[in-house]
This record gives C-alpha cells, sequence and structure tokens, in this order.
C-alpha cells in the first residue's frame, strides 16, 4: 500500500517529525508486520531516524553540514542551492522500519524526521507498507 502526504517547511533548515503520521499509516494499512519505507521525492530535502528527544541535536547536525557544505561555496549549480543538494544526498532520500502487531519498531529515542535544506517549501512524503 502506498499513502502520500505533503508537509510544509517553515524555514531554509527545518527538522519535521514525521514519526505520528507514519505511526498511523503502518496501523491503517492492514497489514500486521512488514516494513514501512518513507521516501522523500525531492532533491533538496532529505529524510533521517535520529534522536526525538533533545532539540537542540538537531541544530547541532544542521551545524555541522553547514560546516561540511558551506550554503555559499565555489558552487557550480545554476540555481545557488548546491549545498542544499549535497546535504540530501549525505542524509538519504528513504529509510525503511520495520513494523509488528501494527506498530513500528522504533528505539526508545528514535523518529523519524524529514530534513529541509532549501526551504521553505511544500515537500511530499512517501511511505509504502508491504510484508
Amino acid at each position: 500500500m502506498i499513502q502520500q502526504f505533503s508537509i510544509k517547511t517553515r524555514s531554509r533548515d527545518d527538522w519535521i517529525d514525521l514519526t505520528a503520521t507514519v505511526r498511523q499509516i503502518v496501523r491503517e494499512c492492514g497489514l500486521d508486520e512488514g516494513i514501512a519505507t518513507v521516501f522523500i521525492p525531492h532533491t533538496t530535502a532529505g529524510v533521517t531516524i535520529q534522536e526525538n528527544a533533545d532539540p537542540p541535536l538537531r541544530d547541532d547536525i544542521t551545524r555541522t553540514l553547514d560546516r561540511i557544505f558551506p550554503w555559499h561555496g565555489a558552487y557550480q549549480h545554476c540555481e545557488d542551492n548546491a549545498a542544499a543538494h549535497m546535504k540530501t544526498c549525505y542524509m538519504g532520500s528513504s529509510v525503511q522500519v520495520i513494523f509488528e502487531n501494527g506498530a513500528l519498531i522504533l528505539g526508545t529515542w528514535q523518529n523519524i524526521f524529514l530534513c529541509e535544506f532549501d526551504g521553505p517549501r511544500t515537500r511530499n512524503v512517501v511511505v509504502r507498507t508491504s510484508n
């Protein structure tokens, strides 16, 4: 089963917690166990599984990515957002989470985050559940 939804990001760099929506999709998919694949069909926004308990950690990760891929660099990309593309390559465009008894199997501190690197924008999220 494939479900899609949209998210509005708030700033150039933003982390949006997708966990509750993915949990709902898994509960409603009709499967007891399987794999949920979360895919972000964009080249300047990615997805990751990361700690949910300490919001400053997300800022730390964003600042580290800014140091690795500075916004203003000697890039040749014509749209002036090459750093966002590089951050997305590094972060990735999909994650998979196993579910059992209709519930995601995530660690105590883990949540699923859309990572915006070129916002604010409206982003699409695709979730596929399968067994």
